[in-house]
């Protein structure tokens, strides 16, 4: 499966379909509610931006790099999973807010999960700390009141919020399906609010319908805020989201009727041809494929070897090919569907090189090589023979360790004489900030460092994933679930 991978520098966004359909995803960027995008010089003044957000707790959030036509109710939705939000001060003029919990703990742990897992918003990684203010003063200014009546309505909308998400598996109704919608176009919209794990599509009474889930109940409650009444398709296509009472997915088959993001060594199950070998179907069902577009930095080029080894976390990548014409676009060519697809999940709005990945499921089915004698300046190349591909072996352990990109790396292969000290060095010697590491206390082959960002720990992985350390011993990186 191919996927286009472009690295943002516009707030259009196009989703591109396996069947070729040009219809955008017109309405998911702007939410159900419309607000003026007047910047609101009055609050911006009284009010100044924290420089630099403190570590100390505190209930005030400070949170930056909004979209400028963010809305009250979207800012508000990023703190309710975590308890219901007091207040609320808008500054558009400098795209930041500051939030205020209802308690100390509810704010810890939204800044937790933000830290772990960068919030996106209308395809804009937004940042979230705490503020060096213990709470909010506000006056009665227009913005103030419109700030408090979008909080109002919100809260008394949806009580639930407080109190922990019902479940972490969302039902979803697709009403008025104008165009066919299908279960890739799903995890592309639902992946926005957190890594889908599991989802299934199915026609029930006549509607399309699906089950989905999440690892927790807060990117299920975040997505069910978001997304229950909005149209997928410029008024047509509207989606109706309730809590399930199921509390997980089974699911038998990888297939286009459903998914399993943490199996990728499912069968595809009985829509494809009886073969010997039930495993190897995957690799024939849907083209294996994630287009896939990127951009480089004025000094730092994104490199085939560079897409090699990200996208390696979640699959084996067989070819990789930078668009000789758009630099910033990349097809990159993976080992079978559910790879491509578990790559954009996890993968998609990411920053590397300081920009914004975007990732969709390409129309090509694989790269093309240059014909014999036609040179292409190093960017198309072959990694099938690869021996850094982590998921030939069948049953690898690899596979029930995939997670999303974190700060904190996981570091394993490491031999008996390289210490802590030579491990930070090793890391910070490319300009990134290593805030902790920390060996297994029972196995000094491997380790966790955690680095200064989301984005310092992509680049780190690509940088030292496979670098030798001496003693026949080449480190092994890896993205944790755990923080030190």
């Amino acid at each position: 499966m191919v996927c286009v991978c472009r690295l943002l520098q516009t707030d259009v966004v196009m989703f591109l379909f396996q069947r070729g359909s040009d219809e955008l995803f017109s309405s998911i960027s702007n939410g159900p509610y419309i607000m003026s995008t007047t910047a609101n010089g009055n609050d911006s003044k009284k009010f100044k931006g924290d420089v630099r957000g403190s570590g100390v707790p505190s209930r005030v959030i400070h949170i930056r790099r909004l979209p400028s036509d963010i809305t009250e109710a979207e800012v508000i939705s990023l703190g309710l999973p975590f308890g219901d939000v007091t207040n609320l001060l808008m500054l558009k003029a400098k795209n930041q807010a500051f939030l205020e919990m209802n308690s100390e703990e509810a704010a810890q742990n939204m800044v937790g999960y933000y830290s772990t897992v960068m919030p996106i918003i209308r395809h804009h990684p937004v940042y979230v700390q705490f503020s060096n203010h213990k709470e909010l003063k506000t006056d009665n200014s227009p913005n103030q009141e419109r700030a408090q009546a979008a909080l109002r309505a919100l809260s008394t909308s949806h009580v639930d919020t407080a109190v922990a998400a019902p479940s972490t598996v969302l039902r979803v109704v697709v009403e008025n399906l104008v165009y066919p919608v299908t279960l890739d176009a799903l995890c592309q919209i639902f992946s926005k609010f957190g890594t889908v794990l599991r989802i299934i599509v199915f026609t029930k009474n006549s509607q399309f319908q699906a089950l989905l889930q999440y690892p927790d109940g807060a990117s299920a409650q975040a997505a069910k805020l978001s997304l229950d009444g909005q149209n997928i398709y410029n008024g047509c296509c509207t989606l109706r989201i309730s809590f399930s009472k199921l509390t997980s997915l089974n699911v038998k088959y990888n297939n286009e009727k459903s998914r399993d993001f943490t199996r990728p060594d499912l069968p595809s199950g009985d829509s494809q041809p009886t073969m010997e070998h039930p495993a190897m179907a995957t690799a024939f069902s849907k083209t294996p494929f994630t287009q896939h577009t990127l951009t480089h930095h004025h000094t730092r080029r994104v490199t085939p070897h560079c897409l090699f080894i990200l996208f390696g976390v979640y699959g084996d990548v067989m070819r990789v090919k930078i668009l000789f014409n758009k630099k910033e676009n990349a097809l990159v060519q993976m080992s079978d569907s559910t790879q491509a697809q578990l790559a954009m999940s996890h993968l998609n709005g990411q920053r590397l090189h300081e920009k914004p990945l975007r990732i969709t499921l390409s129309k090509h089915t694989s790269v093309q090589l240059p014909r014999e004698g036609h040179e292409d300046q190093g960017l198309t190349k072959d990694y099938s023979n690869s021996p850094l591909h982590r998921f030939k072996k069948p049953g690898s352990k690899n596979y029930s360790n995939i997670f999303p990109p974190s700060a904190t790396l996981h570091l394993s292969n490491i031999p008996p004489s390289v210490v802590e000290d030579d491990l930070k060095m090793l890391f910070s010697s490319s300009g990134a900030m290593v805030k902790a590491f920390k060996f297994f206390q029972k196995d000094h082959k491997m380790a966790l460092i955690q680095m200064g960002s989301v984005e310092e720990a992509i680049e780190s992985l690509i940088e030292f994933h496979n670098h030798d350390l001496g003693e026949n011993h080449h480190l092994r990186v890896s993205f944790s679930k755990s923080s030190i």
